[in-house]
């Protein structure tokens, strides 16, 4: 390699390792989930807009067993992370009678009681500069 060559090589090798890991990033790893159809939807929230739409979310296609979802451009801040398996594709966690979830549900720290909604408190957790990567896993309560 020439010398001329090598600042556009080191520009071109920064950008790469750069591009693997942003500040910001949190990767959720839902783990349980049930069949390859659909997508896996990962919300990022805060305390207020938790159990509702929130600040920061993507979605991956599903794939039985785990699937990465990778969140961007959050900053440091306190969050808990909610998911679902949208086997259907319509954009929704659809549910049953008594609002009983109809696909799979999570949220982090495994925050997921019985009969009753999860508090932000338990499925909280501390989101600083550097990437992160967060655990949940998939809930199915009907079929």
């Amino acid at each position: 390699m020439t010398f001329r060559l090598l600042p556009a090589f080191l520009l071109v090798m920064a950008q790469a390792v750069a591009a693997q890991e942003r500040p910001g990033e949190i990767t959720v790893v839902v783990s349980g989930v049930r069949s390859d159809v659909g997508r896996v939807h990962v919300d990022i929230c805060t305390e207020q807009t938790f159990l509702k739409p929130c600040p920061w979310s993507a979605e991956a296609p599903a794939r039985k067993g785990a699937v990465n979802v990778v969140v961007r451009g959050v900053p440091p801040g306190r969050y808990a992370v909610q998911a679902y398996h949208d086997a259907n594709g319509n954009g929704d966690l659809d549910q049953g009678i008594f609002g009983i979830p109809k696909e799979g549900l999570g949220f982090s720290n495994d925050a997921m009681p019985r009969l009753k909604k999860p508090k932000f408190a338990v499925a909280a957790f501390d989101h600083g500069a550097t990437p992160q990567r967060i655990p949940v896993t998939l809930h199915y309560f009907l079929g």
